[in-house]
């Protein structure tokens, strides 16, 4: 059944007006607004001159990375992170203006998503660990909070969001056997932890790093039900996060429970793995959750920050690609799921998994990962950009699972997360759906995933690239494309536009250079492209 519904409101109209007045010059957040659209009202660039688009400048990290940052940019400074640095360069000019180097062990994935921007200071997580606050102007280190234990097979890899004095973001790790994942808003100009959320169950002599937030009640601790040995883990969180500035909601995606790929030892509901879970903002009281993949054992991480926005009857809804391979749409009003939608190949889903292999689709690197879906308030159109690549796991037996260590990768398959069919098999999708229907408008089949930001425009325009390092200008409401160019890597990051006083530039991470995607080893580099 489709759902009809008027056509959307604004983007923008869940932040508060100083945000969005900023957001037309600049672009200060992971998705641009805190409500995570990811549209930009800028239009000197569009439909009619998109095709005379070249790269102006570009600048190269001297570092072979996984270079899935999101890129920020504010009065002119453009800021981006490897999993070491965070350097800030000119947004025009791409000359570079400071760069900081944090020593620690590297984490297996060798990876940082960016940071947030709140009052002259940047924010970020680590792989040990840490969330560090700098001077956005000189990059002076400010304050540094631990929040999460490399030891036990934790770290903070995730792009925190900023506002109204506090800093939000959790940990990572959910994969490691025993570890949970955890919330945490700190305060923006000492770093001291206002609140800890647990995302799932906290029990006795788990860590208490501060002030605990409002429980959920016994609902959650009662939905975990599992065997002996078998102690309650996942729910970490590991790309960014959506914030309403009117109600003071913070929208947390939750990873999934573990071991991925095994869910007999594990019934039940699982909460809130698996899960966009609100919460007050200012204090971390549990408000409501929406358990999008139910019985999780495919490793289908609600990833990626949900989508907000408003209807013309003024229904605050929410759309969400997780990496299930379907897109999301909730009305907040009631809570009602209006549809879910695939938007890449889904087969295989309900198949167990067995010692001798099951291949299913999306698999565990499909679907949507780190970068979700865009909402275009012109077209009334929700973009999600997807990775279409299947995977076969092996069960392994279940005192395999039962005598795993802690910290330790914990999936429940014989080859780590699965084997990835050959890359030769692997493409992506770009996918155009009325949000008040559901009705697919458009589709474009890519040669390779689609895993960096997708950015519609107020001149038309649908910006986006894939894991071949093609980027791409389409027209948003036809999917006509328009122009695109190869930047010689893959794009698994930022793809942001701005006007930093010298005319509408757009700014792409690429070089993606990772131990689990098969991609060229090239540099990471920020390029900045323009008329």
């Amino acid at each position: 059944m489709q759902w009809k519904f008027p056509v959307l409101a604004a983007a923008g109209l869940l932040s508060c007006p100083a945000l969005a007045q900023a957001a037309y010059k600049n672009w200060a957040n992971y998705n641009n607004t805190l409500t995570s659209e990811r549209y930009a009202t800028l239009d000197t660039v569009d439909t009619k001159n998109a095709a005379g688009l070249k790269v102006l400048c570009s600048f190269d990290t001297g570092e072979q990375t996984s270079f899935q940052t999101g890129l920020i940019e504010v009065d002119g400074a453009l800021f981006a992170t490897t999993e070491h640095d965070t350097f800030s360069i000119d947004a025009n000019t791409c000359k570079q203006n400071w760069r900081t180097h944090e020593e620690f062990v590297s984490g297996a994935l060798k990876v940082n998503r960016g940071l947030a921007w709140l009052d002259s200071r940047v924010f970020r997580g680590t792989a040990d660990g840490r969330v560090i606050a700098y001077a956005a102007k000189n990059g002076k280190p400010l304050w540094s909070t631990t929040i999460a234990d490399p030891a036990k097979g934790e770290s903070v890899p995730a792009s925190p969001i900023a506002w109204n004095g506090l800093v939000f973001i959790g940990n990572a790790g959910g994969d490691n056997k025993g570890v949970k994942g955890r919330m945490y808003a700190l305060d923006a100009k000492d770093g001291h932890i206002v609140w800890e959320f647990y995302m799932v169950p906290k029990m006795p002599g788990d860590a208490a790093r501060g002030p605990e937030a409002p429980a959920a009640g016994s609902h959650a601790a009662s939905s975990w039900k599992n065997a002996a040995g078998m102690p309650i883990t996942g729910g970490a969180t590991w790309t960014s996060y959506s914030l309403d500035p009117n109600k003071g909601f913070l929208y947390v995606p939750g990873g999934n429970p573990a071991p991925d790929f095994a869910k007999a030892p594990r019934q039940g509901e699982s909460l809130f793995a698996n899960s966009i879970v609100v919460l007050d903002a200012k204090t971390g009281a549990y408000q409501k959750h929406f358990q999008l993949v139910a019985r999780d054992f495919h490793d289908w991480d609600v990833s990626s920050a949900p989508v907000l926005f408003l209807s013309r009857v003024g229904h605050r809804m929410l759309a969400e690609a997780p990496k299930d391979g379907h897109l999301y749409l909730i009305d907040l009003n009631d809570g009602r799921v209006v549809y879910r939608k695939p938007v890449t190949t889904v087969s295989n889903a309900e198949s167990p998994m067995t010692a001798q292999g099951t291949r299913f689709c999306p698999g565990s690197q499909g679907g949507a990962e780190w970068n979700g879906a865009a909402f275009d308030p012109a077209d009334n159109l929700i973009f999600t950009g997807e990775v279409d690549w299947c995977t076969t796991v092996r069960a392994v037996p279940a005192a395999a699972l039962a005598s795993g260590k802690l910290g330790q990768p914990w999936s429940g398959a014989t080859e780590g997360f699965g084997q990835q069919d050959d890359p030769k098999r692997w493409s992506g999708w770009m996918t155009a759906t009325d949000a008040a229907s559901g009705e697919r408008k458009w589709q474009f089949h890519a040669p390779f995933p689609i895993m960096g930001g997708v950015t519609p425009t107020g001149g038309g325009l649908l910006l986006f690239g894939d894991m071949g390092g093609n980027f791409y200008a389409f027209a948003a409401a036809s999917g006509k494309k328009l122009w695109s160019t190869d930047l010689g890597g893959a794009i698994g990051g930022g793809v942001i536009t701005y006007d930093a006083g010298q005319g509408q530039k757009i700014a792409v991470a690429a070089g993606m250079t990772s131990p689990i995607w098969p991609t060229p080893k090239i540099n990471g580099k920020v390029v900045v492209l323009g008329l």
